[in-house]
C-alpha cells in the first residue's frame, strides 16, 4: 500500500479521535491549543516518522495533494462528529 493511502486513513482516524475526544472530553475544549492544532501536530508526528524511515535523501513522502485532503478529511469529521453529537464547538 502506498503512503498517501496509509496518511489518508491516519487522517480519518485522527479526525474521528479529536472529534470524540470533543465529546466525551469536554474540559479538553478549553486548554489553550485549539483543537484543529491536534491535527497538525498529529500529521507532523507521522511525516517525521515517514522521512525517518525511508531516509531524508529523497523527496517528500507525502505529496501535497494528499495532505490537504488529510487535512481537509480530518477537520471535517472533527467537526461532523462534536455537531452530530450535540457538543458546541469553538475552532479557534
Amino acid at each position: 500500500m502506498r503512503l498517501d493511502r496509509v496518511f489518508l486513513v491516519f487522517a480519518v482516524v485522527v479526525g474521528v479521535a479529536v472529534g470524540v475526544v470533543i465529546v466525551l472530553v469536554p474540559q479538553s475544549r478549553s486548554i489553550g491549543l485549539a483543537p484543529y492544532f491536534w491535527v497538525l501536530i498529529a500529521f507532523a508526528l507521522f511525516e517525521g516518522v515517514a522521512v525517518y524511515r525511508r531516509g531524508s535523501g529523497m523527496g517528500p513522502p507525502i505529496s501535497m495533494p494528499t495532505r490537504l485532503i488529510g487535512f481537509a478529511l480530518a477537520l471535517g469529521l472533527m467537526v461532523l462528529i462534536p455537531w452530530a453529537g450535540g457538543a458546541e464547538l469553538k475552532l479557534y
